[in-house]
């Protein structure tokens, strides 16, 4: 069927010229603010501008635009630029939330808090809508000291979320700094009676009490809890500090040793009492309880870094220090960020048995876990130096001089020494002799970096004078040391005072259980000098069989006579 319209009803939809134009004008609008936002989500915010104000040359009463540009400016950090349009929107639509949110926004962004405040407590105040901001608008209050409008803002909050943690704690503290005391309490008490079985909820409230000397109301707070939750070893915990305060310390111990046995108490908790216990004047009653609990909390804990550095610090304290060294391996294997256990580990290592090949594994530990600090590069160069691995050693070692830049002068002493002797291993002389001098400008009396200087001047045969006056000095305060007497030898040795080597060198090995592979052949090179060559021969012989002797030393014994 053909339907025929008449031309009256052809008219009627026919639209104006005024009225065309502004149709057009508003899809021309639609589509600049469509281009607008596109662009502002690809970040590009010049023309995300540039669109924004020609849609809004179209239709300048749009609430839409104002907000966009609002919200361009916002992101571009321009808040008193934004609050114009932003304020502009909300006059257009006053019922649209976001609106009246992006001109709270930007109060906040130009310190304006309490304006802010106003629009959030006008969208949340009849208690039904947007409730999810009282919580934003009760952290104004509480930033302005608005302590009465902040507990109405959480009070909304509640009834809106239910009893939780977190309003809990600030209504607490709200009422605590307004000195009101048992509305602190009864908070706690609602919380603890909303989410039953909660520890936390009991020792947040056990400490209010506690810190405002309600002592006998704490203490029936946690035994009704016990009495009702026996195994939560955290209330045991607090039992225990309760009645240690009070004086009772036998009821006290009962219930930290009850804690103890819980499998379920955090090591961390534990390892605290104990070191605290440890801490505490020495009797013989608190080494016996000492002994009991590091029984059930190695049991009764699983392996835990606190728990380990714990009973390194208990052997330590005994005088077990080889136990005391491996309970803190045992912790760095899980925790190795921490620097002071790192380096009990490192010092409780070094000694006449170091394994320097282990000790190295913690240095370099240290310099990865913690490279802005100077004493790990420091013990990091001195392991490898003892390694003979001297290049990098002296790595480290200026690594730690340029950390310390001269705040620990005693560092920079060692360092200097060691950078002499690495400097010197490595043929670098000039450089190995400047550092033991840095060395003694800060200590004359070093007796390590004065027997070593002395004893490279002497294979140098340069400044020989120089070099017994150091080694002189050095075995007139230690007569009894094999390592500082032979050096003395030898500088005697190189200056043609055979008679006063062989007296110092006969010294030395008597004062070594064992004299080295050096010592022997320094004597057999004495005993030559001496017109002694079959006693010579002899020393050399005996050198021959340590690893430590010169390459020169199979020649002389094949050829019976002394080789530079």
């Amino acid at each position: 069927m053909i339907i025929v319209l008449s031309g009256e009803a052809i008219a009627q939809k026919k639209l104006s010229k005024k009225e065309r134009k502004a149709q057009e004008k508003e899809a021309l609008a639609s589509r600049y603010f469509i281009e607008g936002t596109k662009q502002m989500n690809l970040g590009d915010l010049e023309k995300s501008y540039f669109y924004f104000q020609k849609s809004l040359e179209l239709e300048t009463e749009e609430p839409a635009i104002h907000y966009k540009i609002a919200e361009l400016y916002a992101k571009a950090d321009q808040a008193e630029k934004a609050l114009p349009f932003a304020e502009k929107a909300v006059t257009l639509d006053p019922e649209n939330k976001y609106y009246a949110l992006m001109v709270a926004e930007i109060y906040t962004k130009l310190n304006q808090p309490m304006k802010a405040a106003e629009i959030l407590d006008r969208l949340t105040s009849d208690g039904q809508s947007n409730q999810q901001y009282n919580l934003d608008l009760a952290s104004i209050y509480l930033n302005a000291n608005e302590f009465d409008k902040a507990l109405i803002a959480l009070d909304r909050a509640e009834q809106y979320y239910g009893i939780l943690e977190p309003i809990t704690l600030q209504k607490q503290r709200i009422y605590l700094r307004k000195n009101q005391l048992d509305k602190a309490i009864e908070e706690g008490r609602k919380l603890i009676e909303a989410q039953p079985g909660n520890p936390n909820h009991v020792l947040n409230l056990v400490e209010i009490l506690f810190n405002n000397n309600r002592l006998e109301d704490a203490i029936e707070l946690v035994l009704g809890e016990i009495e009702k939750y026996p195994n939560q070893p955290e209330l045991q915990m607090a039992a225990h500090s309760l009645y240690k305060e009070k004086g009772d310390l036998e009821q006290s111990n009962q219930y930290l040793f009850s804690a103890f046995k819980s499998t379920e108490l955090d090591p961390e908790v534990k390892a605290r009492a104990f070191m605290g216990l440890m801490n505490e004047i020495k009797t013989q009653e608190r080494e016996m309880m000492l002994d009991s609990l590091e029984v059930l909390m190695v049991k009764n804990s699983p392996e835990n870094a606190a728990i380990f550095e714990a009973l390194g610090e208990r052997a330590g304290q005994v005088g077990n220090q080889e136990k005391s060294i491996d309970y803190f391996k045992k912790s760095l294997e899980l925790q190795p960020k921490n620097a002071p256990i790192l380096e009990k580990v490192i010092l409780g290592s070094f000694g006449e048995d170091a394994d320097f090949e282990e000790l190295e594994e913690f240095t370099i530990m240290g310099v990865d876990e913690f490279p802005e600090n100077q004493e790990f590069w420091f013990y990091d160069g001195v392991v490898k130096s003892a390694r003979k691995n001297d290049s990098l050693a002296v790595t480290s070692l200026q690594k730690a001089l340029e950390l310390n830049n001269g705040q620990n002068k005693q560092l920079d002493q060692v360092a200097f020494g060691s950078l002499g002797s690495s400097f010197y291993n490595l043929g670098k002389k000039d450089s190995a002799f400047h550092y033991f001098d840095k060395a003694l400008e800060i200590n004359p009396n070093d007796e390590q970096v004065l027997n070593n200087y002395a004893y490279f001047l002497s294979l140098e045969k340069k400044n020989l004078q120089k070099a017994k006056s150091m080694s002189e000095k050095v075995v007139k305060r230690f007569p009894n040391n094999g390592t500082f007497l032979d050096t003395h030898a030898w500088v005697l040795f190189q200056m043609g005072d055979y008679e006063g080597a062989k007296y110092y060198m006969n010294q030395a090995i008597e004062y070594e259980v064992e004299p080295s592979g050096v010592m022997l052949e320094h004597y057999g090179d004495i005993l030559y000098h001496l017109g002694q060559k079959s006693e010579a021969l002899s020393f050399w012989k005996k050198a021959a069989e340590s690893p430590e002797a010169s390459e020169k030393l199979p020649l002389k014994i094949k050829d019976g006579k002394y080789h530079e």
